[in-house]
């Protein structure tokens, strides 16, 4: 890689072809303007030094190399505050949608490989395959062609955390919504009653269609803080709905339905109310685990006083997650990111509970598509789709 940068009106050719060239050149430089003598200091002001940096950032960014950009961007907020330089490269930082964050990179391939795995066993099953070696030949093809896509799709555009999630909670959300349009419009119906070959080609289907949404939405720009509070509203969303239909004693059809618009309305409500107010990737966060919080005491009232009737029993828990969300809310309205958004992540991944170097954690299970197997009466494996959540993660 080649690339000229204009450093006080020098043009200088730096050459290397590794990404630790590229930070060592950009914080090589860093090094020089903030350490010059002080007859040189006289001449050259702060603003003068921060500006220069600045410009060296934005080179940096405009080859994609995102992570010597957002060294230099830091630097200059650090060491220059109160340079217009300083401003500038605090709004790229802050509104940049997290691109400079470098562990967004990874989930977009993690969630590939999983994705290509599930439908390397899902598409055999859809289309009728009950052999192990079918199976294992979806395997052996699925994950590894969606991991080379995905870290191929990742490199050409370079998204950020929230772009990223955007193609992978729609995958996920869309494998959900396909299967359950689905059933509702008696698509997966059989003989019998359900034909396990219509819904696993509702679920493929559905997930391909949320991962080419989600695609298209991370044309444009997305923030972390929208993608997560999109994701937290269409699982609070569909998790309301059923509870309002079990409410009012909604069974079958109706109750199916209630779920999945309601989880629509919960993930455009979210992305639309996480533009509005700013929310933060952090924040969304704490709003969803006092939602969490909420529905959990309002279970435990429930095992306390034994409600006689199904609506009161539904209802506790359901106003008592309500009241949570809006006192996490609420309390953290002042809440601001101390650093780029989206640099932090927590260990417990889309687990219920986490453990890493900070401690203990507490997310909202993020559901997965799997397959489960299941046996006849004659003896024989059979595998049905299914969903997973991931209770507990820990690293020691």
């Amino acid at each position: 890689m080649t690339s000229d940068t204009n450093v006080g009106g020098v043009s200088s050719p730096w050459r290397g072809d590794r990404p630790t060239l590229s930070l060592l050149r950009g914080l090589l430089l860093a090094m020089l303007l903030a350490g010059l003598p002080a007859a040189v200091g006289a001449q050259v002001t702060p603003s003068d030094s921060a500006a220069v940096l600045l410009r060296t950032a934005e080179e940096f960014e405009r080859e994609g190399e995102s992570e010597v950009a957002a060294a230099l961007y830091t630097h200059i907020t650090e060491r220059f505050p109160q340079t217009p330089a300083a401003v500038e490269a605090r709004a790229r930082l802050l509104g940049s949608g997290d691109r400079f964050d470098p562990v967004s990179r990874m989930e977009l391939p993690v969630f590939g490989t999983l994705f290509g795995a599930w439908l390397g066993v899902a598409v055999p099953a859809a289309l009728g395959a009950e052999s192990s070696e079918a199976f294992g030949a979806g395997f052996l093809i699925g994950a590894p062609l969606g991991l080379f896509s995905a870290r191929a799709a990742q490199r050409s555009r370079q998204y950020s955390e929230g772009q990223a999630r955007a193609i992978t909670w729609g995958g996920v959300y869309g494998t959900w919504q396909g299967v359950g349009w689905a059933e509702l419009f008696d698509w997966t119906s059989g003989d019998g009653g359900d034909d396990g070959e219509a819904v696993l080609t509702s679920m493929v289907v559905g997930g391909l269609a949320g991962v080419a949404t989600g695609a298209v939405i991370a044309r444009n720009p997305v923030r972390s803080g929208v993608s997560s509070a999109a994701q937290g509203g269409s699982i609070w969303g569909t998790l309301y709905g059923a509870a309002i239909a079990g409410m009012f004693e909604s069974e079958g059809d109706a109750a199916l339905a209630t779920a999945l618009v309601a989880g629509n309305v919960g993930l455009i409500g979210g992305a639309a109310l996480a533009r509005k107010y700013e929310l933060t990737r952090p924040r969304v966060r704490w709003i969803n685990l006092g939602a969490l919080a909420g529905g959990l005491v309002g279970l435990g009232i429930d095992l306390l006083v034994e409600p006689d009737d199904t609506e009161a029993a539904i209802a506790i828990p359901l106003v008592a997650s309500l009241g949570g969300l809006a006192i996490a809310a609420s309390a953290t309205r002042d809440l601001r990111p101390n650093a780029v958004e989206g640099q932090e992540d927590s260990p417990a991944g889309h687990a219920l509970l986490g453990h890493g170097p900070e401690g203990w954690s507490l997310n909202a299970p993020l559901p997965l598509p799997t397959m489960l197997p299941v046996d006849d009466h004659n003896g024989r494996t059979h595998w049905r789709p299914g969903i997973t959540l991931e209770l507990l993660r820990a690293s020691f």
